[in-house]
């Protein structure tokens, strides 16, 4: 038989593939889920919803936030951190402000079970143009 360069065949040839592969990925084994951490860090994170309620209704009232803008306008943060501390919440609060906006980010204390802090809420809000 001799080479034709214009022959195609109709019907493409059949490839024959092996049973056996040696690049078949392996099944991955995963440990049993484990929620405990998980159940703590939804309960906590609650608790944190409900300290940034807290402090959002605080940041409310026209006359306690014209006092934070007014201290973060001067670039005063030590009083912009008593003022939020002023408010009483059970978690630390860090704030960090730019002429445009503010951000407050409450985190969970540490415990004696655990290292880190599990959860962090920010609320980054606009307060200028």
């Amino acid at each position: 038989m001799y080479y034709n360069p214009f022959y195609y065949p109709a019907i493409p040839p059949i490839q024959v593939y092996s049973t056996y592969s040696l690049n078949a990925p392996f099944p991955r084994m995963y440990p049993p889920v484990d929620i405990n951490i998980f159940e703590m860090s939804v309960k906590t994170f609650r608790q944190l919803m409900a300290q940034g309620s807290i402090l959002l209704d605080r940041l409310g009232d026209a006359q306690f936030a014209r006092k934070v803008m007014s201290a973060a306008q001067q670039g005063k943060h030590a009083e912009v951190d008593q003022l939020i501390k002023s408010i009483g919440l059970r978690v630390p609060v860090q704030s960090k402000f730019t002429p445009t906006g503010v951000n407050f980010t409450l985190a969970t204390h540490p415990d004696q079970l655990q290292s880190v802090n599990c959860c962090t809420l920010t609320i980054a809000m606009k307060w200028g143009r």
